[in-house]
């Protein structure tokens, strides 16, 4: 019988993993109500023309899509094959699993606009697919935690935004540096280079300076049809250095003929100069931060963690126009997305998670048998009624494999009523860190419990 296994880029997630995921989850949760997100949910797949067109062409590759029901293969024909294999997936599959949160909260945002109170600040936190090829930090399955907010065009919004980020991985006790960019930069170095059309390729190549280099990117520029001309004209902003204001005062020179260009260094300046004294991670400016996704229009950010080396544990943007795709024109938006399993790294890899068990109370009732259980499990109630973790032994097994148990299980007291303790109305308590062992009353043990605790 073949063994089984998991799909490459899944994981199963043992307690003691969950109860460190939720953790962090639960220190975002609680920023993110802080800040006024509201919380909201959409299903794991949506229709495929939802999501296509939305990621480029490289993230549409990404998407999981769904097999249609029963005979999905019925209106495809042999010709089909031969001539366009790639008009297939539309014949065969009309729903994918969603490849991120942000353009299904886009599609929620236009189905529900008259019930929406704009602009509307919502926190989503959910799973996402990507056919993408595994790697340390990088799965098929993840979840992403994201907070937007639609309906006004304020840069005071990515500056809250670049606090919620700060104040999140302050209270997880992570240094990070906060990367930025912003794609009217990007489109102005492209006008002034003349390859406006060749946009998209131009930033996915210069998204890969760190990974690859100077020369490969350039080469891979070459590739995709940008002329030696336009690269020489865009040289400068590989070489660009020096502090915020500093490099954005010499792009200014680079983009001196390029008004988009030169709103984006505006609006660069503005959420660096308002940041300061509000926020303890570092702001860098990123010119390389190109994030290949088409839907950006403004502001690019991406989370760097310090002490590790690892991808981004979160990036975002501006999208202003990502609504009008599904028919909402004029609806400007803002949001910011932590990745849940690369921030469990890096937290793993640092030290940083504390110590869950140290300090819960956990009791484990022993069973002697029918009537003794009978009379454990009224107590067992009784402790869970007051919030504290306890659990009966469901079989009358020996001893020894019963407080083995507890022992593997992290129990830290262990009660035995037998027959003696039942007619005196005592009960047996065991720590097993120490050993010691006591008698006391059954009436008292909750309260005995709670000084422990």
């Amino acid at each position: 019988m073949q063994k089984p296994s998991l799909p490459k880029g899944t994981r199963d997630f043992s307690p003691e993993e969950v109860q460190k995921r939720e953790y962090i989850i639960n220190i975002l949760k609680k920023h993110f109500s802080t800040y006024s997100f509201h919380p909201i949910e959409t299903p794991s797949f949506e229709n495929l023309s939802t999501l296509t067109g939305k990621y480029g062409e490289e993230g549409d590759r990404l998407i999981f899509k769904i097999l249609n029901s029963g005979d999905f293969l019925k209106k495809v024909k042999p010709e089909d094959l031969d001539a366009n294999p790639a008009s297939v997936t539309t014949k065969v599959s009309d729903k994918a699993l969603r490849y991120d949160l942000t353009v299904p909260f886009a599609r929620y945002v236009v189905q529900h606009q008259n019930e929406i109170n704009f602009p509307f600040r919502r926190y989503q936190i959910q799973p996402v697919w990507r056919a993408d090829r595994p790697q340390k930090g990088r799965f098929r399955e993840f979840y992403q935690c994201d907070a937007d907010i639609v309906g006004s065009t304020s840069l005071w919004q990515e500056i809250e935004l670049i606090q919620l980020y700060d104040a999140c991985y302050t209270e997880l006790g992570l240094g990070t540096e906060i990367h930025i960019n912003n794609r009217k930069v990007l489109s102005g170095l492209a006008e002034v280079a003349n390859i406006q059309d060749q946009l998209i390729d131009f930033t996915v190549a210069l998204d890969k300076l760190d990974k690859i280099g100077r020369e490969k990117v350039i080469e891979e520029m070459q590739q995709k049809g940008i002329s030696e001309d336009a690269i020489a004209k865009l040289s400068p902003v590989f070489d660009i250095k020096g502090s915020f204001a500093e490099q954005t005062e010499a792009l200014k020179e680079v983009l001196s003929t390029s008004e988009i260009g030169l709103e984006g260094i505006d609006e660069l300046n503005f959420i660096n100069e308002n940041l300061v004294g509000l926020n303890s991670a570092d702001l860098v400016l990123n010119l390389t931060l190109a994030r290949g996704l088409e839907y950006y229009t403004g502001s690019i950010l991406e989370v760097k963690a310090k002490g590790v080396e690892m991808g981004s544990i979160g990036g975002g943007g501006r999208y202003n126009d990502l609504t009008g795709i599904f028919g909402l024109k004029n609806m400007p938006g803002v949001g910011i997305s932590f990745g849940l399993d690369r921030t469990y790294l890096v937290l793993e890899e640092l030290g940083l998670f504390p110590d869950f068990d140290d300090s819960k109370v956990k009791i484990l009732f022993i069973n002697f048998g029918e009537n003794e259980a009978r009379e454990s499990i009224k107590l067992v109630q009784k402790l869970r009624g007051s919030g504290i973790q306890s659990e009966l032994y469901p079989d009358n097994a020996k001893l020894k494999k019963q407080f083995s148990y507890g022992d593997k299980g992290g129990f830290t007291h262990v009660v035995m009523i037998g027959g003696d303790e039942i007619e005196n109305q005592t009960l047996s308590l065991k720590d097993l860190k120490t050993g010691d062992q006591q008698t006391i009353e059954q009436g008292k043990l909750v309260d005995f419990i709670n000084e422990l605790s």
